[in-house]
């Protein structure tokens, strides 16, 4: 099943939550947002440096990474989960991903799809050491934000183009996993115990993302169940791809900076 933009409100069947407001005050939100444009840049702007730096791994933790030899499932455990409840791209994209998902087995599926992709390249990436720019990684992370909410706001439809979200979820979480595996590469990580301990760092990422989609979906859910979800669901999807937006200018402009002279 594919994922109903804020369009198709009116017609969803709602087995969590009650049904969204109807379609008239989802327009008059989508005027309110042409007037939140300056209010959302000045906000994204505050919030940029946090969400660049959100596949970081801090310094304190690289050198913990770096000091140790052999298997420390905890540790890894540890660092995994704190990755993925600070990844603040990750948790924007997540949150895109079921923001317009009412069904639990439908939740289930896109969140297991992103799970797939994103444990695949992080532990292929680093295991194998594929070489991958950060900066670019991060840039197309930054684009995944921005799909997501602008199909939320039923963007596509409206440019009659139908994309398999399905699909895109899976890749963008092959890109998501790369993006974390980047940094990772530019650790010196003991090879002793090194598939170990990165199995480890994976399931605590997957369990940082469970706690962040119980979370998420919480929030959401006791969202529904005010009068104006229409009018704010717009609203805050614009957040999120003016967030998304943010990161791609920030992360192409490093890309830039850092093009050697020739």
């Amino acid at each position: 099943m594919q994922p109903q933009s804020f369009l198709e409100l009116p017609n969803l069947e709602l087995p969590i939550g009650p049904r969204p407001t109807p379609r008239s005050r989802v327009s008059r939100g989508s005027l309110g947002l042409c007037r939140i444009g300056i209010p959302l840049v000045a906000i994204t702007l505050a919030i940029l440096p946090s969400i660049a730096r959100a596949h970081g791994v801090e310094e304190g933790d690289a050198s913990f990474l770096q000091s140790q030899t052999g298997f420390h499932f905890w540790p890894y455990f540890y660092l995994g989960a704190k990755h993925m409840v600070t990844g603040y791209d990750h948790l924007l994209f997540l949150a895109g991903v079921v923001f317009f998902l009412y069904k639990p087995c439908d939740v289930a599926t896109y969140v297991t799809l992103f799970a797939l992709g994103h444990s695949l390249t992080l532990l292929a990436g680093v295991y194998f050491d594929i070489p991958a720019n950060a900066y670019l990684i991060d840039a197309v992370i930054g684009f995944s934000v921005v799909y997501k909410a602008f199909e939320n706001i039923g963007g596509f439809q409206r440019i009659g183009i139908q994309i398999d979200s399905k699909t895109a979820v899976a890749v963008f979480g092959l890109f998501h996993g790369f993006g974390l595996a980047t940094k990772l590469q530019q650790l010196t990580l003991s090879e002793e115990g090194l598939l170990g301990n990165l199995l480890a760092f994976n399931l605590g990422v997957e369990t940082g993302q469970l706690l962040a989609l119980l979370f998420i979906l919480s929030a959401v859910n006791l969202w529904r169940v005010t009068a104006k979800f229409g009018q704010q669901a717009v609203v805050a999807n614009g957040l999120i791809m003016a967030c998304g937006f943010g990161l791609i200018l920030y992360q192409l402009t490093g890309y830039f900076v850092e093009l050697p002279v020739n």
